[in-house]
């Protein structure tokens, strides 16, 4: 008894110092790092309230309302708060089910390899993004997945938690629409084995399905008032771009490998590819396990590798984003840490020297990006981008990527110097050009009598946003080819003949094109202003501010 006490006293530390260190060391994140163009986007949402939107389903909207709502402050903090707060939730449920499906060893390493992969508790934990919504009922409905199909009991016999596990995957989709995905693979589950078969004729499926529409009846209401347009517009994306490639699957792979960190990145696929040989092939390894466990694993993995193996392949013909599988490899984890249980009771030193080791590589390589992008502070020479300085400093980077050859790595370490210099730059600080205005009586007079503010990249809007929402409470559009959610925030005709002001960054559009693209659509066009954005010492970017007289014609949409 007393063994059994002080196991449970030692894990509980252990649980309680994962989830308030990850979360202390997500809020260090989250207070600094400014914030990325897609959480300013999300804060759009917040200004304009509706059952769903263009890209994304409601949840992201209401997670981002909660930070300003409760401080009435917009920054990048209160952005995030809703998504710190509801991530520790998300990894305490994980742990759950570690400890549900597997052993409360494997529940602790688990949540341990959560909180260290870099990529979980930076996208899911950190930024204000559709995926925090997402991972917390995907960690839910998993859990109660494990508790409706895996009791002790002879027989299996569906019960009341088909329906909370329904309603689960409707509150996964209004998060993203992932979670179409969960609820397949749930159902392919139940349909690969016949002792869970009678759960999708229960009574119990059948109140759960109709809780199921109910949870999604937002986001079908709003598609179906707009043309299911959202529908239209993700599906698209899946539409290939070039012709298929192995060496565009391998980059992908390695990509995702190098989100979670190499030492645990291959680990993770090389176990869910032993795990899915074992459920193909039962008889042929001894990883087919005794009991329930090939199941419990077959469940993992049909809500896993739908989306880990589809993605990947995708990027051998379209372009993929690194959150589109994260949530499959998500799932997997339990696997790793099942396994690092069963690592552990053959040599628990080497164990602990992996995840230790890990974590502070991690902690400073994340320290380092960190402080690059937040201060400007230089960093040792790596590029033939700054030889002649031999520091990294901040600055924009130049106006298209060199090309690579793979075979010469100064031109691999170019490009890298290039894609860091160009995703800092298009992260700044909004209290710069927040600032910039409130200091400037020219700028604000020219604030408060236009009747609105438009800019010509849909993320630079949410920028903007942030930064002038607070003084003026103007409204804010884009007039662009890719409107995303502006088109449906005000009406093409509803500034005909009114005066706005045009905000974007010289990063952005250069001064010719100006007369181009809105010289038909307005009056007259005067430049009358200017806001400097630096990191450390140096200007990264410069946003320019223009009155634009009297709104001539509509702009046009293309939604």
């Amino acid at each position: 008894m007393k063994l059994a006490r002080w196991r449970w006293g030692t894990r509980a530390r252990w649980v309680t110092l994962l989830l308030g260190g990850g979360l202390l060391a997500r809020a260090t994140i989250a207070f600094w790092m400014y914030p990325g163009f897609d959480e300013a986007y999300y804060y759009l949402y917040t200004l304009y309230p509706d059952w769903s939107y263009f890209d994304h389903p409601p949840l992201v909207a209401i997670l981002t309302a909660i930070g300003p709502w409760l401080t009435g402050i917009v920054s990048q903090f209160t952005l995030r708060l809703g998504t710190l707060v509801l991530h520790t939730g998300t990894l305490a449920l994980l742990y759950a089910t570690g400890v549900k499906l597997f052993s409360p060893q494997a529940g602790l390493l688990t949540l341990a390899l959560a909180t260290l992969m870099p990529f979980f508790p930076v996208a899911f934990g950190t930024f204000n993004l559709p995926d925090a919504p997402l991972m917390f009922f995907w960690t839910a409905t998993l859990y109660w997945a494990a508790a409706e199909f895996f009791r002790r009991t002879p027989a299996y016999q569906p019960s009341y938690r088909l329906s909370i596990i329904c309603v689960m995957v409707g509150l996964a989709c209004l998060g993203k629409y992932h979670g179409f995905v969960l609820g397949a693979g749930l159902v392919g589950f139940c349909l690969s084995h016949p002792r869970y078969r009678s759960a999708l004729i229960s009574p119990w499926m059948a109140i759960g399905a109709g809780l199921f529409l109910l949870t999604l009846s937002p986001l079908l209401i709003w598609n179906a008032q707009h043309d299911w347009v959202s529908f239209r517009f993700q599906s698209a994306r899946t539409v290939p771009t070039r012709g298929f490639s192995i060496w565009g699957v391998l980059v992908t792979f390695l990509v995702e490998v190098a989100y979670l960190f190499p030492a645990f990145g291959f680990p993770l696929w090389w176990v869910s590819a032993k795990a899915t040989i074992a459920t193909l092939l039962p008889r042929s390894t001894p990883l087919s396990g005794k009991g329930d466990l090939p199941q419990k694993r077959s469940l993992i993995l049909w809500i896993s590798l739908p989306l880990m193996v589809g993605f990947t392949l995708m990027g051998g013909y379209s372009q993929v984003l690194p959150s589109w599988p994260m949530p499959g490899l998500w799932g997997t984890t339990l696997l790793l840490g099942q396994q690092a249980a069963l690592w552990q009771k053959q040599s628990a030193g080497r164990i602990w020297r992996w995840l230790l080791g890990s974590g502070v590589a991690i902690v400073f390589l994340v320290s380092l990006a960190l402080t690059y992008v937040v201060s400007g502070v230089p960093f040792p020479q790596t590029s033939t981008y700054v030889l002649q300085s031999g520091l990294w400093t901040a600055q924009p980077p130049p106006s298209t990527p060199p090309i690579v050859d793979l075979q010469r790595p100064q031109e691999t370490l170019a490009t890298i110097d290039y894609a860091l210099t160009e995703a800092s730059s298009q992260l700044f600080d909004v209290q710069q050009l927040r600032q910039g205005f409130a200091q400037s009586p020219r700028l604000m007079a020219a604030l408060q009598a236009s009747s609105f503010v438009f800019t010509n990249y849909y993320f630079v809007g949410g920028q903007v946003a942030m930064a002038l929402v607070p003084l003026s409470g103007k409204p804010i559009t884009c007039f662009d080819s890719d409107l995303r959610g502006f088109a449906f925030w005000s009406t093409p005709q509803q500034w005909l003949g009114q005066d706005a002001l045009y905000i974007t960054s010289e990063y952005f559009q250069r001064p010719e094109d100006l007369r181009a693209k809105y010289g038909e659509y307005f009056a007259s066009l005067e430049r009358i202003g200017q806001v400097p954005i630096r990191r450390g010492k140096a200007v990264v970017q410069v946003f320019e501010i223009y009155q634009a007289k009297k709104l001539l014609k509509p702009y046009p949409r293309p939604y």
